[in-house]
This record gives C-alpha cells, sequence and structure tokens, in this order.
C-alpha cells in the first residue's frame, strides 16, 4: 500500500435550507471544492443533506424526490473527474418504497447504502416516511483499486445494539462513515464522544462522523453540527458545535497501522474468520496516485502520559510495579530483597518500588538491602546521591567497592587494567551481579533488577551480569518514562530531603560509570553520547513493536514527530542514523531477552519472551536495514 497506509478523510457540514435542493447542491459542492484542494481522498456528508433532514411529511411530496434524484445525477457528474470518493445523504426512491440512502459517488459510478435501524420514537418518527431495506440485502464493503477499504453506516445505526458497522469492520472495512442527524440534548453530546471513541476501538476502525448543522429546522430540536474523526478510539479531528455556518474537518487516517493492531488482537482476528460474508464494490479510484504528505501530529514521546493525566497514569504504572512485587514477596514467602544502589534513575525507580510494595505489606524497610558497589568509574554525584537516598527511605545500607576484587580478576584472566575495552566493562557488571546474588543468599532474599525496557530493547546491558536478576520491577518501563515516574515520586511521596536527592538524581547524566570519570570528576562516559538519545529509541521501540512499520515509515513518523515549532530538534540524517543503531542492535542483542527473568508489565509494549515477543535470536535483519 502506498502512502504509507494513510488515507485523508473528511468530514463535511454544509448550511442547508430545508427542501431547498438547489442551494444545498450548491454548499455541497462548495464543500467539495475546499476538500479536493486540501487532498481529501473520502469525504462524507450527514444525513440526507440534499433535502435537508427535517422536511418531515415533505419527504411525501413527489416534487422534492424528483428534485433530490436531479440533484444525485448533477453531484455525480460533478464528481466524476475527482480522485476522490463523496458520501452524501438523500432519500431514495426503491420500487414502491422510500429509502433513507447514503449515495456514494465514485467516478463514473455511484453506489446506494440504506439506513438500517430507523428511530421511532420522539421527534424522530422517520418509520412514517422511510421502509426498512428489503430482507436479505448483504451489507457492502467499497475498495478502492489502491486497496483501502470503507462501509457506511447512517445515525440510528451507531446508536443501536447492535451495530452495522462492527459486522463490516470484521469482514474487512478499515474506515467507517456515519452519515448523520443528531439533535442536541444536555449530556448527550458527551455520550456521542464516547460512543464513537468505544465504536472506533471495538472495531479497530477509522470512524468519520458527519452530522446535520445550522439551516435544519429548530421547530422542535437543534441540530449543532458534530463533524468527528476517530481512530481506533482516539480523537484526530473535531469541529466546532452550533457554528451559523459551513464547516469541514480533515484528518489522516493510519489504515496500515489499524490492520497491524487487528492482526495482534487475538479476538478480533478470530471474530473476522468467522464474519457473515459481505458484498465487494471495488471503485474506480486509486488513492496511491494522489500526492502525499503527512499532515498528522505525532508525540516524540508516545510512553509519557499527557499533562492532563500524567498524576493518574504514573500512580497507575508505580501501582502495577509495586502489586508485582508484593505478590512475588508473598508467594516467595520472602521478607528480604537485595538490590543494587548505582545512584541513577533506574536503580532509585525500582527501590522506590521496593520501599513501597515493602509498606503496602508492613514490613519493616530494613529488609531492603542497598548495596552500592563503586568501582573504576563511579564518580562522588552518584555516589553520594545513592548514600543520601538509602539513609533518608531509612533501608540498611552497604558500601562495597569492587576495585581490588576486579583487578585481581584481571590478573586471574591476564586482561591489561588499562585496556578499558568491553572486557574491562562488563567484568565489572558480571561482578557487581555476583556479589547481590551471594548477599541474597545471606539474607534469604531476592536480587532485584533495575534494567528498562530500552536498555533490553538495544541490549544495553551486561549479559549475566546487570541483564540477571530474581525480580525485574522496571522490565516494562522505557526510558524516557522513568525519570517521569521517579518525578512522580518525588512531588506526591517524598520528604524535603529526598526529594532534593530525586531531583539530582533526574538531572544527573546517563551513564554506566564503567570507565574513569573525567580528572575533575565528571562523568566520562554518557550513554546517549554511544547509543543516541533515548526519546528518538523509545519513539523507534514504540512503533516497531505496536504495529510492525518499515524502516522506511519509522524514519518518516519521526522526522514528522521532532519538527517542533522551533525547527527540527533532528534531522534526518540523524534520524535515520540512529534507526539504524536501533534496527542493528534490536535484532542482534535478542538472545538476550530470550531469557529474561520475571518482571512485571506496565504498558502496551513488552518484550518478554513468554508473551508479548517472541523472536529468533538468529533472525536476520537485513530486510529492516534497507534503505
Amino acid at each position: 500500500m502506498r502512502n504509507y497506509g494513510f488515507v485523508k478523510a473528511g468530514s463535511a457540514i454544509p448550511s442547508v435550507r430545508v427542501a431547498d435542493v438547489d442551494y444545498n447542491v450548491r454548499q455541497i459542492k462548495l464543500l467539495i471544492d475546499k476538500a479536493a484542494e486540501r487532498g481529501v481522498e473520502i469525504l462524507c456528508f450527514p444525513e440526507l443533506c440534499i433535502t435537508g433532514y427535517t422536511c418531515q411529511d415533505l419527504f411525501r411530496s413527489t416534487g422534492l424526490l424528483d428534485s433530490a434524484a436531479a440533484a444525485i445525477d448533477d453531484l455525480q457528474s460533478y464528481c466524476r473527474d475527482l480522485p476522490m470518493a463523496v458520501i452524501a445523504g438523500a432519500p431514495v426512491r426503491k420500487g414502491n418504497r422510500l429509502a433513507n440512502t447514503a449515495v456514494i459517488f465514485a467516478g463514473n459510478a455511484r453506489y446506494t447504502v440504506e439506513k438500517t435501524h430507523y428511530p421511532n420514537y420522539g421527534e424522530f418518527y422517520e418509520r412514517r416516511w422511510f421502509a426498512p431495506s428489503c430482507v436479505g440485502e448483504r451489507p457492502k464493503i467499497f475498495e478502492m483499486k489502491s486497496g483501502e477499504r470503507f462501509a457506511v453506516e447512517i445515525c440510528e445505526d451507531l446508536w443501536s445494539p447492535v451495530q452495522p458497522s462492527s459486522q463490516l469492520a470484521v469482514a474487512g472495512a478499515d474506515i467507517i462513515f456515519n452519515l448523520s442527524a443528531t439533535d442536541e440534548l444536555v449530556g448527550k453530546h458527551q455520550y456521542l464522544l464516547s460512543l464513537l471513541a468505544g465504536q472506533s476501538a471495538r472495531c479497530i476502525a477509522g470512524y468519520v462522523y458527519s452530522s446535520a448543522g445550522f439551516g435544519e429546522s429548530t421547530q422542535d430540536v437543534v441540530y449543532g453540527g458534530n463533524a468527528l474523526i476517530y481512530e481506533n478510539g482516539l480523537q484526530l479531528a473535531r469541529s466546532e458545535r452550533f457554528l451559523a455556518g459551513a464547516q469541514l474537518i480533515v484528518a489522516q487516517i493510519d489504515i496500515e497501522r489499524l490492520r497491524a493492531e487487528r492482526r495482534t488482537n487475538t479476538t478480533f482476528a478470530n471474530i473476522a474468520g468467522q464474519a457473515e460474508s459481505v458484498d465487494i464494490e471495488r471503485l474506480d479510484i486509486d488513492l496511491s496516485n494522489t500526492g502525499f504528505k503527512l499532515e498528522r501530529l505525532y508525540n516524540p514521546h508516545p510512553f509519557i502520559p499527557k499533562a492532563d493525566d500524567m498524576a493518574a497514569v504514573c500512580n497507575e504504572i508505580f501501582s502495577i510495579q509495586v502489586m508485582g512485587l508484593v505478590k512475588r514477596l508473598t508467594h516467595t514467602l520472602c521478607r528480604n530483597v537485595v538490590i543494587g544502589i548505582s545512584g541513577g534513575l533506574d536503580s532509585t525507580l525500582a527501590l522506590l518500588v521496593c520501599v513501597a510494595a515493602f509498606d503496602k505489606l508492613g514490613i519493616e524497610r530494613t529488609g531492603i538491602h542497598g548495596i552500592t558497589m563503586p568501582g573504576f568509574g563511579t564518580t562522588d554525584r552518584t555516589r553520594s546521591n545513592a548514600a543520601a537516598m538509602m539513609t533518608s527511605l531509612g533501608i540498611s545500607c552497604r558500601e562495597i567497592p569492587i576495585c581490588a576484587a576486579v583487578e585481581q580478576h584481571f590478573k586471574d584472566i591476564g586482561h591489561d587494567k588499562d585496556v578499558h575495552d568491553i572486557t574491562y566493562e562488563n567484568s565489572q557488571a558480571r561482578y557487581r551481579t555476583m556479589l547481590l546474588m551471594d548477599i541474597a543468599n545471606q539474607t534469604g532474599g531476592l536480587v532485584i533488577g533495575t534494567g528498562d525496557l530500552s536498555e533490553l530493547a538495544l541490549g544495553w546491558c551486561t549479559y549475566n551480569g546487570d541483564h540477571i536478576s530474581m525480580y525485574n520491577v522496571n522490565v516494562g518501563v522505557p526510558k524516557t518514562l522513568v525519570k517521569y515516574l521517579v518525578g512522580y515520586f518525588a512531588d506526591t511521596n517524598a520528604d524535603a530531603a529526598t526529594r532534593a536527592t530525586l531531583r539530582d538524581i533526574i538531572d544527573t547524566p546517563i551513564s554506566p560509570e564503567l570507565i574513569p570519570a573525567a580528572k575533575d570528576g565528571r562523568i566520562e562516559q554518557r550513554t546517549e553520547d554511544i547509543l543516541g538519545p533515548y526519546e528518538l529509541h523509545d519513539f523507534f521501540l514504540y512503533h516497531f513493536l505496536r504495529f510492525g512499520f518499515s524502516k522506511e515509515k519509522l524514519l518518516l513518523l519521526a522526522c514528522r514527530a521532532f519538527d517542533g515549532e522551533l525547527g527540527p530538534r533532528y534531522d534526518k540524517d540523524t534520524i535515520s542514523h540512529y534507526l539504524n543503531v536501533f534496527l542493528r542492535r534490536f535484532f542482534a542483542q535478542q538472545f538476550k531477552r530470550s531469557c529474561l527473568p520475571d518482571g512485571p508489565k506496565v504498558g502496551s509494549v513488552s518484550l518478554s519472551p513468554r508473551g508479548d515477543w517472541r523472536m529468533p535470536s538468529d533472525a536476520a535483519p537485513s530486510l529492516w536495514l534497507k534503505d
């Protein structure tokens, strides 16, 4: 599929005059022209917009129905040469009955979809004028030459207990278009938003909604004009309600992403395999021939909660980590844990989780054995922060310098201590893990892992070193999120002294501190100078694991996400370089993930080899590294 799987959809609300078909068609054409200028590929108008929804008994008028039929012919001619499908509502005579119909204009052809459910209450007495569709008429899905599929339902269909869109989605429709005429009542709009979000999420589909607005009769009710576009529960665009005029909203819906979600969701896939048959209408429109430019905005930090719900989400994530450890401690009857404290972000978060778990279980914090193990690269800043934090949290503290023992190890294996290579670094990491494991044996406790999701994705951990623990509370938390969780704890649960220490830890450069520090004591080995920015790697990780996007699309989305108001944070070449780093390391380091310790999943992305990510350790990366 070209255009990276994106379809530009539009929802239009014309200004109408009830029963003035000529005027209404002129307004519809104006919005079609505006949509064409914006590159819209599928455009939806409201229910019965060609005549106006509120014609009531005028729908019995032959003159009105003849005018509507002529308008349909006129619009078909108007849309003939457009690289766009247009969907508009009109009353259509079907033999001896009148149907509330969506008319699809596509090149030289047009198609109709009838409303399935007619309301018959209050002011909505549609059965007075319209008859239901014929028994046995099968649902329709419309397919572009370029492969995109959409379907249509009309107003009440969405509000019914069994929506046609559910059947259409499992049968293969990527986007559902709803032509509606929904009146405004106190509280009804919020319910509509939840209904649209929920239905688009259940269908794992795009959902485009267009409802009658200004110009409809206000004899008994008012139509506010709702144009809304959703993608799998996420609102992409919305109109302004109660606007005295026409409106057009546009959004790009990512069909490739939706299809990836459907394949991953086994419940959806199973139901799709049993879906009832539908008619496929193939349209003579090829969306891959249209010019493409990515217009959607992308969050550069997809793992980080939005500001308006950050506290609630951080609390939920932290609670998941805590309860995971509580269960493991309860199951093993352990009242002691051992954790290596470096003064960095990851071990800090793991320690905070341990403290909260012990408090929840009513166990003295002295059962938490914090071990600092200063080595060749340990700086005074991280060493003092580790000590200050352990003291303020009231846990058992112990410092075990490792330099002498590691130097003896170098002598044993015949390694020059002045050669600061991978052996030099990993020897320290493995010796530290051995110390923690042995102290756990002494205390009858568990070694708590501190490594995070981002490090696992990149393999930035020492095999059989910090890679190993007895339970890893951070295994589901990416690096960009660790900082926010620590900050959340500092702001909500820490006293002044602990808060000051936590803030300094947050501001400390990320480093394994395995290489000697600079002469002035500054951290010499900075992880992001070696691997690249974690915010880039976490962006790649999220979209690669969640949706299986190609390298080309990952690059496209990242360039868009990191293009800020003041210009790009990273240029395209830089993003491309670190994307290659990510892909190479991700494939090369799977063997470390194939034997991960237990730990709780906290979000939609996980690398557990027992559940979310099962990959051969010797998979070839060549397909993903192609330019």
